[in-house]
């Protein structure tokens, strides 16, 4: 549109989210109110989209008919992952009927088949690739045990059932040509990605685990004496040692896997960047915010790895996972939205990812 259009841009305002209050004040409670407000906070929201012309121009609701709150695409995917996840752990949650209610709004199948249709338009072929399409998968894995106890989940699922298709049929095809894993504490993260992904190929796409176990042996399988004194970088909100860690540990038998991580582990001196939380300079900067993810998701992974790794290291594991969980979790709660936005599902990883899985 031209300046001279008769529209105008509304003035932009920092996002002020609403966090519903009920009598469940428990970590969880807390967790999923945050959630539930952020999926529902259109703006700001930091789109990342190709715009092939002017008719291409829309606000975030009608490019993403589902996920259009959280800031962000992917935030929104797992956001509303975390809303879904609460609800399995606690289904007569104070914010139980808040959640259906979002669901039966937001998860219909015209709302994803406008996603589906964002997807398949020409040059999206990498949209939200691989993060955003681990947690969608993460999310439609999340519905599918939901329902097996809550009967409404059966709808969700089934209208979320043909973009986690559409996804996990793109990464079946885009793994057999990675020849490279990306190892970077961000977005790109491929080991993160499988992680994600590993629950839903399990379950409901058996072509996919395949796939998913031979690209992860090829990538990660002969890595030796891990450089975790590399990490983190300055905007990092994964290690990447850690989740290739965690995923081989998915993939592998155990003893298989004790034999791996036994080459993979990182020399004595190097480890100790791995058990110390990253301090947060400044977590109103959106990228330095990144490092409570990056505690969190370190806590995550070190609470999953703790039983599988050799019993002198056993108890170190938890010391740090208890560490990174006070240096960062009130950041899920308080804070600058460019935190706040995402940080509850990390969060969640941390606190309640013994069962994750299951």
């Amino acid at each position: 549109m031209s300046p001279g259009g008769s529209r105008r841009a509304a003035a932009w305002r920092p996002a002020t989210v609403t966090v519903m209050h009920t009598a469940d004040d428990t970590p969880l409670g807390r967790l999923a109110a945050t959630a539930l407000a952020n999926v529902g906070t259109e703006y700001p929201f930091h789109l990342a989209h190709l715009a092939r012309g002017d008719d291409d121009l829309w606000p975030p609701r009608r490019l993403h008919p589902v996920f259009h709150g959280a800031y962000d695409w992917h935030s929104c995917a797992h956001m509303h992952w975390t809303v879904a996840r609460c609800l399995r752990l606690d289904a007569r949650g104070g914010l139980a009927a808040a959640i259906a209610a979002h669901f039966d709004a937001r998860l219909t199948p015209a709302a994803v088949a406008g996603e589906c249709a964002y997807f398949s338009a020409p040059g999206r072929a990498t949209f939200e690739r691989p993060y955003g399409w681990g947690w969608l998968l993460r999310l439609a894995f999340e519905l599918d045990a939901l329902a097996s106890t809550l009967p409404a989940a059966a709808r969700w699922r089934e209208a979320l059932a043909p973009l986690a298709a559409l996804l996990a049929e793109r990464l079946r095809g885009w793994l057999p040509r990675a020849d490279f894993p990306v190892r970077a504490g961000t977005h790109g993260n491929s080991a993160f990605a499988l992680l994600m992904a590993w629950p839903y190929a399990q379950r409901l796409d058996r072509a996919l685990a395949t796939a998913i176990d031979a690209r992860a042996r090829r990538w990660f399988g002969a890595d030796r004496r891990y450089p975790a004194d590399y990490e983190p970088s300055g905007d990092d909100f994964l290690s990447g040692g850690l989740c290739e860690a965690l995923l081989m540990s998915r993939l592998l038998p155990a003893a298989e896997w004790a034999t791996w991580w036994s080459a993979f582990a990182p020399a004595e001196a190097a480890l100790a960047s791995w058990l110390t939380p990253a301090p947060v300079a400044d977590p109103a900067d959106a990228r330095i915010v990144h490092l409570h993810g990056l505690n969190l998701s370190r806590a995550w992974c070190w609470r999953q790895l703790r039983p599988l790794l050799p019993p002198p290291l056993q108890d170190i594991a938890a010391l740090a996972a208890t560490a990174h969980l006070q240096a960062s979790l009130a950041a899920a709660f308080e804070g600058d939205y460019v935190g706040t936005h995402w940080l509850a599902s990390f969060a969640l990883l941390a606190t309640a990812g013994e069962a994750v899985d299951g």
